[in-house]
């Protein structure tokens, strides 16, 4: 399933938030008009309109009340003269020109003031009354079907198009700043992705730098000091392992010189005396020698220091080698076999002495835990690049709950660890590590047939 990415959803908030921010400015307005024309009727300016104190003879009008609220009145006749003025005057003149009272006119809905105008034609002036404006909201949009049809589209476009060009840019802005916003997040998110994929991928010296100090800081200071706990833990890790092996390796080596000596006087015993004691340590120094070879080898494997000679090699004939070495301990053991390699050559770098002993060690694991009469196949194909080598047999098998195991050292196919099979529990340890050694892989396959099948991979050159 296809992941959402962080700035879309911010994207589509968003759009949410500019649909929401368009009704309720659509609302507000509703709002205004309706409170409007809820208090209209209570405002000074409408209860003292120049309709209800006008008179045919200016003479009569009563301004007192107007005066009393704050507002002014005053009379224009013909020749444009203020003949009456009370109260509030904005005109600050006894006479105006064609020209003042045609501005006066025009600006009349633009000033800080309410003006009410009325023109009385028996007297023949102008009556203005004149209130302080308190607030003023003018937003109207007005339509008259009377209007030449050019003039509603040309208005109608313009009207339009300003609408659209207001809606895109606010769309262009939401889309703006959702990517910011989301990069203010994704950004030290993505730092801190890859920054755990390094420490999943074992740079266990990975650090993030987000340069922030909100919450992101304290993440990135406890990612910080994970990594620094776990770099500390896999050095102190790394250093004891290493301190074991070289331990190992240290007791293999003094204890093989005891060990020969014991089993090589042991023999001259049995040969000149024959009995159960000297048989017992004989065969024990036998096991304990061969389990302190193995020992050593798998530790000296483990150590940086061991490589392979790798060589240019005909993996066929080489295995076709190998194969032949086996036969005499196979048949010895009773045992079947069918050898299944192609004449051709293919090539591949090998180290054969040790790539031997991986052919050895199945081998002796097959012998070591099957009964007489089971047959043991080989075979060898290529697929692309890989070179890939079945050791097959159709004896007892490997217990499943072992399989998942049974490449660590000290695991055996007999958990009973009777010693009558001998075995250590380090030959499959060795053999994996050696074809891991080889660039190749060991693993173990279950095909649902009898017996076991480990498969060898390795790459032709």
């Amino acid at each position: 399933m296809k992941k959402a990415k962080l700035s879309n959803q911010f994207l589509r908030n968003f759009w949410v938030i500019f649909l929401i921010t368009i009704l309720a400015t659509v609302l507000a307005f509703a709002l205004l008009s309706f409170a409007s024309r809820l208090i209209s009727d209570s405002l000074t300016k409408n209860r003292y309109s120049a309709e209800s104190i006008i008179k045919e003879d200016y003479r009569q009008i009563d301004a007192s009340a107007v005066a009393a609220s704050g507002g002014g009145v005053q009379v224009i006749d013909r020749d444009y003269r203020i003949v009456l003025s009370e109260g509030l005057d904005t005109f600050g003149k006894e006479k105006l020109t064609v020209e003042e009272f045609t501005a006066f006119l025009t600006n009349s809905k633009s000033t800080e003031y309410h003006y009410d105008i009325l023109y009385e034609p028996q007297g023949e002036f102008w009556l203005v009354v004149t209130f302080p404006t308190s607030i003023r909201l003018d937003l109207k949009l007005i339509h008259n079907k009377d209007a030449a049809r050019s003039d509603l589209l040309r208005a109608g476009g313009a009207l339009l198009f300003a609408l659209v060009s207001y809606l895109l840019i606010l769309a262009v802005f939401s889309l703006i700043y959702s990517r910011v916003t989301a990069a203010s997040i994704t950004v030290p998110l993505k730092k801190l992705t890859e920054g755990t994929r390094l420490l999943r991928e074992g740079d266990y010296s990975a650090r993030v730098d987000l340069r922030l100090k909100n919450e992101f800081a304290q993440l990135q200071d406890t990612f910080n000091d994970m990594a620094a706990k776990i770099e500390h833990e896999t050095a102190l890790r790394k250093k004891s392992e290493e301190d074991r092996r070289r331990l190992i390796l240290d007791i293999s080596h003094d204890l093989k010189n005891p060990l020969a000596s014991i089993q090589g006087y042991s023999e001259l015993l049995c040969s000149k005396e024959q009995s159960p004691e000297l048989t017992a340590i004989y065969q024990n120094s036998q096991r304990a020698n061969r389990l302190l070879n193995e020992l050593f080898e798998l530790s000296k494997m483990d150590s940086p220091d061991f490589s392979l000679k790798l060589q240019k090699t005909d993996i066929c004939e080489a295995l076709r080698q190998i194969c032949g070495n086996i036969v005499t301990q196979l048949e010895s053991a009773g045992f079947e076999y069918e050898f299944d390699i192609p004449e051709s050559s293919v090539y591949t770098e090998l180290d054969e002495a040790h790539f031997g002993r991986i052919i050895q060690n199945l081998t002796d694991n097959a012998v070591r835990y099957n009964p007489k009469g089971t047959t043991v196949t080989v075979t060898l194909t290529v697929e692309d690049d890989t070179i890939i080598i079945d050791f097959r047999d159709d004896g007892v098998g490997i217990p499943k709950h072992l399989r998942q195991d049974i490449f660590k050292p000290f695991v055996r196919a007999d958990d009973s660890r009777n010693s009558k099979t001998g075995g250590s529990g380090l030959g499959l340890s060795i053999a994996k590590k050696i074809a891991e050694a080889h660039g190749g892989d060991l693993y173990l396959l279950d095909d649902g047939r009898k017996g076991s099948i480990f498969r060898l991979t390795l790459h032709t050159i």
